[in-house]
This record gives structure tokens, sequence and C-alpha cells, in this order.
């Protein structure tokens, strides 16, 4: 019996926003698909495409609702890929994407918030998808040159068009989403969360709360740190892009050594497997809480899966959090100047 002929799970579920009813885990696929030219070259190492839509059908047979993508993931492939691994399927899936980071020459990034960016971004992911709408559908950076408000504007018009159903935004500062929403409901803010990057804690996290904004929480092992395989930065696959991050590098793997092996430890006393706690303890900081991590193996899938059983005390949470320190739980420290993330609302134009 194939996965298409059973009924799924019920899984835990949770509401994102303005009621988006997604499972409690959602699955990451970024790291899924190669590059144009580059079809086995994935950005965390090589990939197998037939093994990463057994991974997406895996997690649907799971019950797991979410997706996750990206029009510049893999430069369109990955939302292809998606669209092949839920074809026949799509009534079980909260499809989720995004637009406004492009690619220019010489490797460079840059992000475009323009409406008519958006309105035409929309149409070439729902025929990369080969879907007529997507469930959510975020604004991947915040473009500092374009009002925010002209850019949920644009996504609202989009809702109106039956393109999509939700909006979210992704890595916006606090008063980006006091001005977003404004204009128009944002179901979700997806950010980087985990044990070992805190930094949404203290002002967006707050506000996002107030404006009854989900979050969905991508890296929730720390890039692969919270799993205890990355020891060292020889462990990393050719290509894989995070010997580029400042926070692996080698003199940084001794304060990660102490972390995992305080979460081993801890884990190994409660029977289960370090990552397992990691995204139980995030689980656990709120019903608005939705991990996506990301894996190109379908075991890892059925592994982090049952972290939604997890319950944890408060006095565990607590230790747990108490792992990392505080100059370790900050991605902001490590951001590379030029690479557009959280924060620009300092600079947005009224």
């Amino acid at each position: 019996m194939t996965g298409s002929d059973m009924t799924p799970p019920q899984r835990p579920t949770r509401t994102l926003g303005h009621g988006l009813v997604v499972s409690a885990q959602g699955l990451g696929c970024m790291g899924m698909s190669g590059t144009v030219g580059r079809p086995l070259a994935g950005i965390y190492g090589p990939v197998d495409e037939r093994e990463s839509i057994a991974t997406i059908r895996c997690a649907l047979d799971l019950g797991i609702t979410l997706l996750d993508t990206a029009d510049i993931y893999g430069l369109g492939e990955n939302e292809r890929l998606v669209g092949r691994a839920i074809a026949g399927r799509r009534d079980e899936v909260v499809l989720a994407t995004k637009c406004g980071i492009m690619f220019g020459g010489e490797g460079g990034r840059s992000v475009d918030g323009r409406p008519e960016h958006i309105r035409t971004s929309i149409d070439g992911s729902l025929t990369r998808l080969r879907v007529d709408h997507v469930d959510l559908y975020y604004l991947h950076r915040v473009d500092p040159e374009v009002p925010i408000e002209e850019s949920v504007g644009a996504l609202a018009d989009l809702v109106s068009a039956g393109k999509v159903r939700h909006i979210g935004l992704s890595e916006a500062g606090a008063a980006t989403l006091r001005r977003a929403a404004a204009v128009h409901p944002i179901s979700a803010l997806q950010t980087e969360w985990s044990l070992w990057t805190r930094d949404i804690e203290k002002d967006i996290l707050p506000t996002a709360r107030s404006l009854g904004i989900g979050i969905v929480a991508f890296s929730p092992l720390g890039r692969g740190v919270l799993t205890g395989s990355i020891s060292r930065r020889e462990d990393f696959a050719d290509g894989d892009i995070r010997v580029r991050d400042p926070r692996f590098a080698a003199g940084a793997f001794d304060a990660h050594h102490a972390v995992v092996d305080g979460l081993t430890r801890l884990a190994n006393a409660r029977g289960v497997t370090a990552s397992q706690l990691a995204l139980a303890w995030l689980l656990g900081q709120g019903n608005d809480v939705v991990p996506i991590p990301g894996t190109k193996r379908a075991s890892y899938v059925a592994s982090n899966a049952s972290a939604s059983a997890i319950v944890l005390t408060r006095d565990e949470l607590d230790e747990l959090g108490s792992l990392v320190p505080d100059e370790l739980a900050s991605v902001v420290p490590y951001l590379i100047p030029g690479n557009p993330r959280r924060g620009f609302e300092e600079g947005q134009p009224a």
C-alpha cells in the first residue's frame, strides 16, 4: 500500500496566526535539491532526488502537513521537486513558499519587495509547484528600499485573487511586524530559533505574540550542531554552505561541544535523542511555535516527528535553556555584512 492509499495518522496540530492549522512540526525542504547545472550538489552537500522525494512522502505518511520551500532555493528547482513529491496528495499538504530574494552576478544576493515582483513571483511558484494556490506565502526578506506596507499590500492582493490563503514574513523585526500587521493579518513569522539561536526572544517574539502572529522556526537543530553530528569543520561535505558561517569557525567548536554534551546527557536520561530533546524544548515554548527541521532522509523525519510526543516540565525547559551561554545564543554578532536579515525596520522608508 502506498502513502497515497493510506489515511495519514493524526498528529498534534497548531494554529498559526489567523486560522492556519498545521502539524506541530513541519518539514524544511531547502536542502533537498541541487541547483541548476549542479543537480547533485545541494547547499548542505550531496543530494539524491529520489531520496528527497521519498523523504517528503514519508513526512506526509506520518501526518506532517507543513512543507516549506522558496523560489530562490535551487533557483526554482526546490519548488519543482516539492511539486513532483506532492503530486496527487495536495489535500494532505499545507504548502508554504517565499519570494523576495534574488541572486545577481558573481553570486551576489539582493532583496526585492516591490509589488510588481511579488505578483510575478507567485505565478512562477504556482507553475513550478503545479498547484493553483499556496497556503502560506512569505516575503522572504524585508526590502529596505520598499515600504513594508506596499509589499504586504501586494501579498494581500494575492489573497484576494485566491492565489494565496495566508501571508507571512521571514526574518522581520518588531517594528516591521507592527507596520505589516496594520495592513493585513500576518499569520506567520519565519525566523531562526533554537536552543543555539535565541535572539528573537527579547523583542521580536513578544511583538509577534501581541499581534497574533505564529512562529515558524527554521534551523531548530542549530544547523546540525544540536544533533551532535557536527564536531569539526571537516565533517561538512564539499559545497556545504555552513563552512562560510563564522559560527562554525574551527575555534568555535569547543564551545559547541559543551552544549551538545549537556544536551546529550539530559536526552539520555529521558531515553530520547539529542535532536528530539532540542525539538521538544522548542515545541515547549508555546502552542504558537512550529519548528521546521530540514532533512534529506526519511529516517530523520520519523525520528524528529517523535519529538512532538515529549512533554517537558517548566524545570526541564529552564535547565535546557541554561545549557547555552548568552554569547552562543545569538546569531546577530555572526551576521555577514550585506546579508539581508532581520533589523531592516530602522531603515524602512515611511
